[in-house]
């Protein structure tokens, strides 16, 4: 039998891949082309448009893992999409990825079912784009609806996880460097193709073993803040999710 804090680790990586992969999908490259937008354009507009219209720099203070420039750059740059609009076209990215994804796996409905009081009842203290997301209506069908929890799960462990950053002493590149990552929208990830991606600048420092464990340590304080969330469920509903989970990352 998992508990909630066992269970916060276990669904990290499915509901990373999952909850994110409409990202980097090949929906999300349709609307940049229909809309004239730039991929990190829409990313900022979309992911982030939950906050409103609001300056760049607001932006920067939950895009924690980015370099202040390029988050400047790419919402200032997609400011030619209202948020509002932002929002509910990167949702229906989300949504539509679901439907392709997992549109074939019985298991959505249930993992929704599971999900939605994970959501409904978690603190969104420290998370805003969690808080956000979870004020977005969800859609009726099992794929898109599972998928667009997985987001929303997704946004409250990456909020938590940015504050354990912080809290260590850690710069958000030191933090990326020094691990690998298992919960990205393309996968498995070594922490320089992570940075990479993030547009961080080459070329990088190799972490040294003082900042390799407060990493280790900031990913196990990131699961004891994710646990609380999970204690909705009883045993059976948490070893059930984790291994529906897993069925899906696995399709």
């Amino acid at each position: 039998m998992a508990d909630p804090r066992t269970t916060a680790a276990q669904v990290k990586a499915p509901i990373g891949r999952l909850g994110g992969g409409f990202m980097i999908s090949r929906e999300a490259k349709a609307v940049c082309e229909e809309y004239g937008l730039g991929a990190r354009e829409l990313y900022f507009r979309g992911r982030c448009g939950v906050l409103g219209e609001c300056d760049a720099d607001v932006v920067t203070s939950v895009a924690v893992f980015f370099p202040t420039g390029h988050v400047e750059e790419s919402w200032n740059g997609g400011r030619k999409l209202a948020t509002e609009q932002a929002v509910e076209l990167y949702a229906e990215i989300c949504r539509d990825w679901g439907r392709r994804k997992l549109g074939g796996y019985d298991g959505c409905a249930r993992i929704a079912e599971l999900l939605q009081p994970v959501v409904e009842r978690a603190s969104s203290v420290g998370a805003p784009l969690f808080a956000g997301w979870r004020a977005v209506p969800l859609p009726d069908d099992p794929p898109a609806r599972a998928v667009q929890l997985m987001h929303v799960v997704r946004e409250l462990r990456g909020g938590l996880h940015a504050n354990a950053v912080i809290a260590a002493g850690l710069h958000p590149l030191e933090a990326t460097l020094a691990a690998g990552h298992d919960g990205t929208p393309f996968g498995e990830a070594t922490g320089e193709m992570v940075a990479k991606f993030f547009q961080w600048p080459e070329p990088y420092a190799t972490p040294g073993p003082d900042v390799v464990a407060r990493r280790a340590a900031v990913e196990e304080t990131t699961d004891d803040l994710m646990a609380p969330a999970f204690s909705v469920l009883d045993d059976s509903e948490t070893d059930e999710l984790i291994g529906l989970l897993r069925f899906g990352h696995a399709r």
